[in-house]
Parts: C-alpha cells; sequence; structure tokens
C-alpha cells in the first residue's frame, strides 16, 4: 500500500546517516546485503487484555553489526516504516527495518483471525519493536530512533516509554499529539467505508470489499505534495490512471481488516504531556504542506520547547520542493522509487550540532531545508544532532 513507502524511508534514511564520503567511497559500492528474518513471541498480552499465540515480527537489516567487548550490538538504527533492495552507500550504522505487527510478513488479521485478531494500539507497537530490539538482537542501546508517519508518531514514543534506549531520535511528518481533526476525521471516513460494506460481513468476508477502495485515492491525495501531483497530473487520463494505480497497489499488498486495524490503532496515542521525559536528541522534520499534520495549527512549538535536546524544522511548500510529506508511489523522500540523495546531509550520529538561534527554533525556509536536483536535503546547521 502507497503509505508504507519502504524506498522513501531508506533514501532518506541513507542521506541522513552516511558518513561523508571519502574518495574512495564516491566510486559506485555493491548494494549492501538485506537480511530477512523473524523474531516470535510465545504470547503477548495486549493493552485491551486479549492476548496472541506465536507472535510473528518480520524485519530486514541492512549493514553490518558492530559489536562491543560483551558481544552487544552498538550501531544499531532502529527505522521504522519499511525497508530498500537497492541501498548504494556503504553505512557505518546497522539498519533494522522491522514490519511493523499488523503490516507485511509480520502477525496481522488476514493471516486468519480476521476480526477476532485482538484489538491493538500503537503503545502496543512500540513495546513489541522495544522486544525485538532488546530480546532478538540483543541491543542495549540504539544510535538512532527514526521513522514516518505513523513510525514517526512511534519515535516520539519510544523517546518517552525508552528515554535510555537511543543517542537520537529523526521523526517525519508527526506530531506528539493525539489524533483529531482532519487527520481523525480521514480515519473516521475510511473506518466507516469498510464497516458498512456489505460484503464486509463483521470483517468475516471471503473475497475482499472494494467499497473502501474508492478512499484510497483521496487519502493518497491528502499525504502528496501537490507542486508533485500538479507535475504528473495533468490530464484526465494521467489522473484516472493514477486513481487505478493506487487501487491496484492497495489491492496487491494489503487487505480491508489489516487497513481497519492499523488505522484504529491510534486511539491510544497522546504523547504530549509526556514529551519532557525524552532526553535524547531529537530533531522532528515536518511539512509547510502537510494535510494530516498542519503545522499553522502551531502545535509543535510549545512542545518541542519541553524537550531538553530538540529542534524541529519545516521543510518549505512550493514547486522547489516536490517531497511527500507521507510519500506515495515514487513520490517520496528523495525522488523516484529507491533514488538516492546525489551529497549526504550531514551525519548526525557522528557531527555535533551548534545551535545556532533559540533553542527548538523552526528553520522554515530555503537556506535551511532545500531539494536540490529533486532530492530532499536538510543541511548541517538543522540536521546534525548533537549526542
Amino acid at each position: 500500500m502507497a503509505l508504507l513507502l519502504r524506498p522513501a524511508v531508506a533514501a532518506l534514511a541513507l542521506s541522513l546517516l552516511s558518513p561523508v564520503m571519502s574518495a574512495r567511497a564516491q566510486t559506485p559500492a555493491a548494494a549492501p546485503a538485506i537480511t530477512e528474518g523473524d523474531y516470535r513471541i510465545p504470547s503477548y498480552r495486549f493493552r485491551s487484555g486479549e492476548t496472541l499465540a506465536n507472535v510473528r515480527l518480520h524485519y530486514r537489516t541492512i549493514g553490518t553489526p558492530m559489536r562491543d567487548a560483551r558481544g552487544k550490538i552498538r550501531n544499531g538504527v532502529l527505522v521504522m516504516h519499511g525497508s530498500s533492495s537497492d541501498a548504494g552507500q556503504v553505512l557505518a550504522a546497522y539498519l533494522i527495518f522491522p514490519d511493523l505487527l499488523g503490516a507485511g510478513k509480520s502477525s496481522k488479521p488476514s493471516d486468519g483471525l480476521r476480526a477476532r485478531f485482538p484489538k491493538y494500539g500503537y503503545e502496543d507497537l512500540v513495546e513489541l519493536e522495544y522486544r525485538l530490539v532488546t530480546e532478538h538482537f540483543g541491543i542495549e542501546r540504539l544510535r538512532l530512533v527514526m521513522g514516518i508517519s505513523m513510525g514517526g508518531m512511534h519515535t516520539w514514543l519510544w523517546g518517552i516509554r525508552h528515554p535510555q534506549m537511543m543517542d537520537a531520535l529523526l521523526p517525519i511528518s508527526s506530531l506528539p499529539v493525539k489524533v483529531d481533526g482532519r487527520n481523525l476525521l480521514w480515519r473516521r471516513i475510511l473506518s466507516q467505508a469498510i464497516r458498512t460494506d456489505p460484503a464486509w460481513m463483521d470483517g468475516n468476508y471471503t473475497a475482499q470489499p472494494r467499497g473502501f477502495l474508492n478512499i484510497m485515492p483521496m487519502f493518497d491525495m491528502l499525504v502528496q505534495s501537490p507542486a508533485r501531483l500538479g507535475e504528473r497530473l495533468r490530464t484526465y487520463a494521467a489522473a484516472d490512471a493514477y486513481v487505478r494505480e493506487v487501487v491496484d497497489e492497495t489491492l496487491e499488498e494489503d487487505d480491508a481488516n489489516n487497513i481497519l486495524y492499523r488505522f484504529e490503532a491510534s486511539f491510544d496515542y497522546d504523547p504530549a504531556a509526556e514529551v519532557g521525559r525524552i532526553t535524547a536528541s531529537l530533531l522532528a522534520i515536518l511539512f509547510a504542506d502537510d494535510e494530516l499534520n498542519p503545522i499553522e495549527l502551531g502545535a509543535i512549538e510549545p512542545l518541542i520547547a519541553q524537550v531538553p535536546r530538540g529542534r524541529h524544522v519545516v521543510v518549505p511548500a512550493g514547486p522547489r520542493n516536490r517531497s511527500a510529506p507521507h510519500a506515495g508511489p515514487g513520490l517520496g523522500l528523495g525522488g523516484p522509487r529507491g533514488r538516492l540523495p546525489q551529497r549526504p546531509a550531514a551525519d548526525p550520529l557522528t557531527r555535533r550540532s551548534n545551535h545556532h538561534g533559540p533553542k527548538g527554533s523552526t528553520e522554515a525556509t530555503p537556506a535551511s531545508t532545500t531539494v536540490e536536483n529533486g532530492h530532499f536535503r536538510v543541511n548541517h546547521s538543522c540536521a546534525s544532532i548533537s549526542m
């Protein structure tokens, strides 16, 4: 489905995590190997009180784990929401891309339980991510936790629930506030479109309901860059083709129950009162044209001020910036699918930031957040996270 943006997240991860390239590293390099695996939890009790046996958490990793004298991984980076199959730079980090519960190859309603799958919330998902990192990988401290959209919301929760677990946090296209307003409304529209479809049969359908598919292009429109859509969709034929692409991608990659569970899981997300517990360096990246996290409401400013080492930047809207806030079919951060930025941004894991301006201030000008040759780039003064 469009909003799982594996290539987009990987491209941004590479641009922010790659060390400054040496002359030798500038020559084309073979893509690092991608390792896949599963971590199984015999039984997990959800906050709803329900339990699920044999929980499967699927993951992919890129890079080489570096271990200390005790054998513990010291360079782990948790990237929430997906993976990449075409990374082309040598990384100093060991990237972990989990398929979150309810998505990908992890346990999900479409495996067989359908509507009998336990109700889960974001707090459950973060706890399962934590168990994957600590129990399966044996990691005691991550170099970075990052994610986009829902993964960005999880990133905020990671900083609150496990403040000593990471050096830095990078939430993208997400706010540390409960889901309300437009963001809540479209979720309820989607839920109602599924639940009121006669073919849904209380979640026990034998054929995929199709009524909700009419909603998906509307959602995709909300999370795309208007400038990028304007470039691509200039005729009725192009718009019709785009609608078919979103519908086909949804049918190919997802299931109505999986979607329903995933978008209703935000019911317990409300971290605003606890952001002061975050102790790691934090850089929040927001987008001026994000319809689901509208910056004009001013939610981020008072909250980022409560994070001792927090900053945020706003990527400006306009024709120079073609990045999609939550991404979609080939329109995500970093340009077309899998295309990596030509010039890496400053490495937040190795450089220290000289905080220019007031702590937590917004850097919302092209001088601090730019797009070069269609690629998203954050400059040193904004992107470096001090540790």
